[in-house]
C-alpha cells in the first residue's frame, strides 16, 4: 500500500515586513526546521514566472536583470532545459552568497526548484567554489535531507567551481561545466540559448533564487510588502572595512547607506570613501554617503550601482590610492588571457597606477598614461572584465584626486596596504 504524505503548510505566512527574511532566526539550516518556518514547497509551474514579474524581482548576482525575462527566455526555448545556481562568488569582498548557502541552503534548493520546473527543467546544477568548504557541506548535506525525506522533485547536484574572478560569469561557467576552462566565451549563442551540454540553460545568482523560493510561497505583494516601489524586497550586503562589526546584512531596498553602516556598529569619523559593489564597482566620497539609498536610481545618480553587494568602508588611516593600485593590479592578474584589452591594457593599467603610487618626477606621466589606457580599453572586451576594471580605476582617480597630487608632490607615503583582499589567483578548471 502506497503511504500518502500529507504536506505540511505553515499556518500563517511570515510577517512581510519583518527581518531576516532570508536567513533562519531559530532552528538552524535543518530540513525539518526549514519547514516548519516556511512550510512544504507549492507547485507553481509556470504560473512562477507571472508572480515573479509582478514582485520586481532582479538577479542579486552583479547586473541586476528582471528574473521574470530570464525565465521567460529559458521557458520560451524547444527542448529539455537546466538550471545553473550560481554560489561561485569570485568577489574577494563579497561573503553573502556564502553564508546564505550555509545559514539557509534550503531556500536556495526552493527557489532553484521552482525555477526548473517554471521553464521545464528536470535538473538543477548547484555551483560552489572548491575554496568554500563550508557551504559546499550545507548545500550537501540539505540535497541528502531532502532525499531522505522524498522531498527533492528535481535532480539536484553540487559541482565545486574554479576559484577565479571572471569564473562565475555566466557564460565561462557554462563552459566550464561543458568540459572547458571557467574563461568567458563570446556570445551569442547566450546560455539561454544554447547552454550546458548544448540545452538552454538558466543561470542565477543564489541570492536571487532564494529570493524566488519565498515569492513562490508568499506571493508578489508579500515581497513588495519591504522595499520601494523600484527597489522592492530585500537584499543581501556584506560590510566590512571600518565598521564596527562587519558581516552580512539583509536589508530592504530604500534603506539608507548611512543607515546600514551605523547597523554594522558605524563607522570612525572623517571616513574618507566606501567601496559599492566590489571590484566592479565604486568608490564613493565618504560626505556623499549622507545622500544615498540602497537603490539603483539613488546610487546611479552617484556614478555608482549595488553589483554585487559590497559595501567596504575605507579607514581613514589608509591610502585610497594604494589600495586602488594593489586592486587594480590584482584584476589585471585574473583575466582570462583572451583578449588584447585583458593581456596588454590592464596590466599597463595596473602599472600606470602604480607608478602614480610611488610620486615622483614621472607621476604626471603615469596620471595621463592612465586616462589613455581607460579610454583605449573601455568597451572593447570579449566579456565585462576590462569595462569593470576601467570603472573602478576612473572612481579611483576621481575620488583620491587629493592622494594623487600628493604622492606626486611628495613620493610614496607610509600607510600600510592589504585592506582589500586580493587573494592568490586559482586554477581555470
Amino acid at each position: 500500500m502506497t503511504e500518502t504524505r500529507r504536506p505540511t503548510v505553515a499556518p500563517d505566512p511570515p510577517d512581510a515586513r519583518a527581518l531576516p527574511r532570508l536567513f533562519p532566526e531559530t532552528g538552524g539550516p535543518s530540513y525539518a526546521a526549514h519547514v516548519a518556518r516556511y512550510g512544504e514547497l507549492p507547485v507553481r509551474g509556470a504560473s512562477l514566472i507571472t508572480e515573479v514579474e509582478a514582485a520586481g524581482l532582479r538577479g542579486r548576482g552583479g547586473a541586476g536583470f528582471p528574473t521574470a525575462v530570464k525565465l521567460a527566455a529559458v521557458a520560451g526555448r524547444r527542448g529539455r532545459s537546466i538550471v545553473v545556481a550560481n554560489g561561485t562568488e569570485g568577489e574577494p569582498a563579497s561573503t553573502k552568497d556564502k553564508t546564505l548557502l550555509s545559514l539557509a541552503p534550503h531556500l536556495v534548493l526552493d527557489g532553484a526548484t521552482l525555477a526548473a520546473e517554471a521553464v521545464g527543467a528536470r535538473t538543477v546544477l548547484v555551483c560552489v567554489e572548491r575554496t568554500r568548504p563550508e557551504a559546499t557541506a550545507a548545500i550537501t548535506r540539505a540535497i541528502a535531507e531532502r532525499r531522505a525525506a522524498r522531498a527533492e522533485r528535481v535532480e539536484i547536484r553540487v559541482e565545486g567551481a574554479p576559484d577565479r574572478y571572471v569564473a562565475g560569469e555566466e557564460s565561462a561557467l557554462v563552459h566550464w561545466l561543458n568540459g572547458g576552462e571557467a574563461k568567458p566565451t563570446f556570445v551569442p549563442p547566450r546560455p539561454f540559448e544554447k547552454g550546458v551540454g548544448g540545452r538552454p540553460t538558466l543561470v542565477d545568482n543564489v541570492e536571487t533564487l532564494a529570493h524566488l523560493g519565498l515569492i513562490g510561497r508568499f506571493g508578489a505583494p508579500w515581497f513588495r510588502e519591504l522595499g520601494t516601489a523600484d527597489d522592492p524586497g530585500t537584499t543581501l550586503l556584506t560590510v566590512s572595512g571600518a565598521v564596527g562589526q562587519a558581516g552580512v546584512y539583509e536589508v530592504a531596498g530604500g534603506s539608507r547607506l548611512s543607515a546600514v553602516l551605523d547597523g554594522a556598529g558605524g563607522v570612525p569619523d572623517g571616513l574618507p570613501a566606501v567601496l559599492i559593489g566590489g571590484y566592479f564597482g565604486t568608490w564613493v566620497p565618504g560626505p556623499q554617503l549622507a545622500d544615498l539609498t540602497i537603490g539603483a536610481d539613488s546610487l546611479r545618480r552617484a556614478g555608482s550601482s549595488l553589483g554585487c553587494g559590497i559595501i567596504f568602508a575605507l579607514p581613514p588611516e589608509a591610502c585610497g590610492l594604494k589600495e586602488s593600485a594593489r586592486v587594480a593590479r590584482w584584476l589585471a592578474g585574473e583575466n582570462a588571457q583572451q583578449c588584447g584589452p585583458c593581456m596588454f591594457g590592464l596590466p599597463a593599467l595596473a602599472s600606470s597606477m602604480e607608478a602614480m603610487v610611488a610620486g615622483g618626477w614621472d607621476a604626471g606621466t603615469a596620471s595621463e598614461r592612465v586616462s589613455t589606457l581607460l579610454s583605449e580599453i573601455a568597451g572593447r572586451g570579449a566579456c565585462k572584465h576590462p569595462d569593470g576594471a576601467v570603472r573602478f580605476v576612473q572612481s579611483s582617480l576621481r575620488v583620491f584626486a587629493s592622494e594623487i597630487a600628493r604622492h606626486a608632490h611628495s613620493g610614496p607615503c607610509d600607510a600600510r596596504v592589504g585592506y582589500l583582499p586580493t587573494p592568490a589567483p586559482g586554477a581555470w578548471r
